[in-house]
């Protein structure tokens, strides 16, 4: 309640910072909006239903877009990263003493030189990195697929994860999903999930797992020590599909290699395999899956699904813990946060790790780790659960969370006294190419996000606004445009690659216009007002199913967009 409370004095804020802006318009770029302030607030019904207890923290940690999690150590100090698919910079990447409390510390790839999406579709790009610390030579190692410009597999390294990446080292093997493991005595060795030997597969999905060794020196595998040593999964004659995501872990001199099976999808799953050698045999545990929601009831309550892509570490306290993506679906099955990153306690008691309660409903809550206070949304720390997110854009540099869409956020946003202006691009957001636009995660079931807008479009080709948008081809698009001598507010649904204008309204462009989306569930509606306290829709009840993998494909989860373009397709009619 106290939130709610706030907005009124925000928007009250807004609307007098506007106003004393005046005119100041006339230093920017010709029709480049101003952006003055952005509002995102979180209102789903589980936490609202499930306040935290002091010795609670919820789960997912990371809400919104953040799959595939990898995480590693380094003494007291944790790094996770994300996949980011064509998201510009790339690979988010977190630390925490905790595992409770997490801050971005930045991103892997922020270079255009490590990160080649600009003719890249959404769910194309960087695939499932995985970060390991190699304490032989006290460096990190992030290693990946890009699906952009023939890369493939890669891996960059650095001393400090505080202090950025270096450049990107092709690595010479085809599959995706590597990942690195140093043993004991110091040996290196590459995991990946692989298509089978030419003419052996035996059905749709038969993926296999391979291991390299790899030249520490040359960051590169040592050719002809290839092997499989998983063929299809735990019991090839059940066929399995996609076997992925392996890791390889020493715990008492037993190598124990984990894997993601069954896909990225309601039948994904955790499964265990073990060997006395690096390179095999691996025999799969007995018990396996050792995390999975796939067996459950489908109406269960605050459904979690999905769960799986999981990676292992030893936490603060000497008990071991999981990160992995798992989805939290809307009322209507949807899946418009897309996948998210998880962490549960690991039970390693016997020979093979078992999630805790990874195989019945996951809880929207978990239990700390002894000694640790939560200060999630506190002094930099990532939020989590219902929280506020309101920039005003007077930092000197953008937040992280903040991103663009295959190119750099700073090729079209500009640092301005009450704001930020976005340079528009001569692209429409149907092109797979770099667009003028700034984005930040749908974290929320149900949430708000408003914004002020300062903008008068010449002409039809211009427009900017807000979007929702979950690829080049799925998205709805919110913005002033210009008819004759009418500006107009235009609400546009692309499904597929083909637009419908839902709604259209004539409107003042003399002054700040006020941007809103409100969402519960599948239920989108598209807001305006010229105060910022009197807001009217435009169009209607929407369905979010256009921004749901399950209806537009591909991996990533809705965004929300402040959009500007100079070629414009939304006209009024």
């Amino acid at each position: 309640m106290k939130a709610k409370m706030g907005l009124p004095l925000l928007f009250t804020t807004m609307i007098l910072s506007l106003t004393l802006n005046g005119q100041n318009g006339q230093n920017r770029v010709i029709n480049a909006p101003l952006f003055s302030h952005f509002i995102y607030e979180g209102e789903d019904t589980v936490y609202q239903r499930n306040p935290l207890k002091t010795d609670e923290f919820y789960n997912p940690i990371l809400q919104g877009c953040y799959p595939d999690p990898s995480i590693t150590r380094k003494g007291n100090d944790y790094f996770l990263v994300t996949s980011s698919f064509s998201m510009f910079p790339g690979v988010p990447i977190f630390h925490s003493v905790d595992l409770v409390n997490w801050r971005q510390i930045g991103h892997v790839l922020d270079r255009k030189s490590q990160l080649e999406v600009h003719r890249s579709g959404v769910s194309e790009g960087i695939y499932a990195p995985a970060i390991t610390y190699n304490p032989h030579n006290d460096t990190f190692y992030m290693i990946t697929t890009q699906f952009a410009e023939g890369i493939g597999n890669m891996v960059v390294k650095t001393k400090d994860p505080f202090k950025g990446w270096g450049e990107v080292q092709r690595l010479r093997f085809d599959g995706i999903d590597p990942s690195l493991f140093f043993d004991d005595n110091g040996k290196a060795y590459v995991v990946h999930n692989d298509a089978p030997d030419r003419g052996k597969a035996l059905y749709e999905g038969h993926r296999v797992i391979k291991i390299w060794e790899y030249d520490l020196e040359k960051d590169q595998v040592i050719q002809g020590t290839d092997q499989i040593i998983v063929d299809g999964g735990v019991d090839i004659s059940q066929q399995p599909i996609w076997i992925e995501a392996p890791h390889i872990y020493k715990k008492g001199g037993i190598y124990y290699l984990m894997c993601a099976e069954g896909g990225t999808g309601d039948w994904h799953s955790e499964v265990i395999f073990t060997s006395d050698n690096p390179k095999g045999p691996y025999k799969p545990a007995d018990n396996n899956p050792i995390l999975s929601q796939r067996y459950l009831h489908p109406d269960r309550e605050n459904k979690v699904d999905w769960a799986g892509h999981a990676d292992l570490v030893e936490g603060p306290d000497g008990k071991y813990y999981g990160v992995f993506l798992a989805i939290r679906p809307n009322e209507q099955n949807r899946v418009n946060t897309g996948r998210e990153t998880f962490i549960l306690p690991v039970d390693w008691s016997g020979k093979y790790p078992v999630f805790e309660n990874g195989l019945v409903p996951l809880e929207p809550k978990q239990k700390m780790p002894a000694g640790v206070v939560n200060k999630t949304g506190k002094d930099g720390f990532f939020p989590n659960g219902n929280f506020i997110f309101q920039d005003n854009f007077g930092s000197t540099t953008l937040d992280y969370r903040w991103i663009g869409m295959r190119g750099p956020r700073e090729e079209f946003v500009k640092k301005e006294k009450k704001g930020i202006t976005i340079t528009p691009f001569a692209v429409n957001l149907k092109e797979a190419v770099p667009t003028s636009t700034l984005f930040h995660r749908q974290q929320h079931k149900s949430f708000t996000a408003t914004t002020s807008m300062k903008y008068r479009p010449s002409s039809g080709k211009d427009l900017a606004g807000m979007v929702c948008y979950q690829s080049e081809r799925f998205h709805y698009l919110f913005g002033v445009t210009k008819k004759g001598e009418q500006d107009y507010l235009v609400l546009q649904r692309t499904e597929r690659g083909a637009s419908t204008i839902i709604a259209r309204t004539p409107v003042l462009t003399d002054k700040p216009l006020f941007l809103q989306i409100t969402v519960k569930g599948d239920e989108y509606r598209f807001n305006y007002s010229s105060d910022g306290t009197a807001f009217e829709n435009l169009g209607g009840t929407v369905s979010g199913d256009i921004l749901s993998t399950d209806v537009a494909g591909g991996f990533t989860g809705n965004l929300i967009g402040l959009h500007a373009t100079t070629k414009n397709d939304a006209l009024p009619e």
